[in-house]
């Protein structure tokens, strides 16, 4: 048996509280407070039995700085670290978004389009604690969908690499090799053809107006 106190938990930060802000011309801090004070008589009004002399929110800089403070500690640790990877730009919004909040090549806050390029983000390496994440995943008694986007998001798969030259038009061998990952090395004797995502670094060098 376990006994677990509940706490007011309130996740204010984001891009909902952002965009109001400028849709409003509203300053965020304004609209926050006013939305924390309307969700915390809710929650009261429900009888759910919080521990409310505990309520966090993620806007206070008392709660933040221990954000902060995991951060640094996953950095001196070498678990963060920066790279440039594909993700999903808005223009409109101004910020990166996460595959969730893009619905048919658009934001799903506000409709605006969406591209694919790549950017230098802060990246941590959970990929080192892939085999535990999924593990955990089957103790946990949370809905089997849930549980499914958790081992996506996660992405382990087993496979190999191989890399296949480049030729140029007269059949010479270019000194550009292109890699590959599947999880099926070996139908790779029935590939006729590579597909390169626009975004791919070598693909600006694989083609020429010759």
């Amino acid at each position: 048996m376990f006994y677990i106190q509940w706490v007011g938990m309130l996740d204010a930060f984001g891009l909902p509280a952002e965009q109001y802000a400028i849709q409003t011309g509203t300053h965020p801090k304004v609209t926050t407070i006013k939305n924390i004070e309307r969700f915390r008589s809710q929650l009261k009004s429900l009888g759910f039995s919080y521990d409310w002399e505990r309520e966090i929110s993620t806007t206070e800089p008392q709660y933040y700085k221990w954000t902060q403070w995991i951060f640094l500690q996953l950095f001196k640790r070498g678990l963060a670290y920066q790279a440039e990877v594909p993700v999903n730009w808005c223009p409109a919004l101004g910020t990166v978004l996460a595959n969730e909040e893009v619905v048919d090549g658009v934001s799903e806050r506000g409709g605006h389009p969406v591209i694919r390029k790549p950017m230098r983000q802060w990246m941590l390496k959970i990929t080192a604690y892939a085999d535990r994440l999924l593990e955990d995943l089957d103790g946990l008694d949370w809905p089997e969908s849930i549980k499914e986007m958790q081992r996506n998001w996660i992405g382990r798969s087993e496979g190999a690499e191989l890399k296949f030259c480049v030729l140029n038009l007269d059949g010479r061998e270019r000194d550009i090799q292109l890699t590959v990952y599947t999880t099926r090395p070996d139908t790779i004797f029935g590939a006729t053809y590579l597909v390169v995502a626009p975004e791919h670094p070598l693909l600006m060098s694989l083609v020429s107006d010759s």
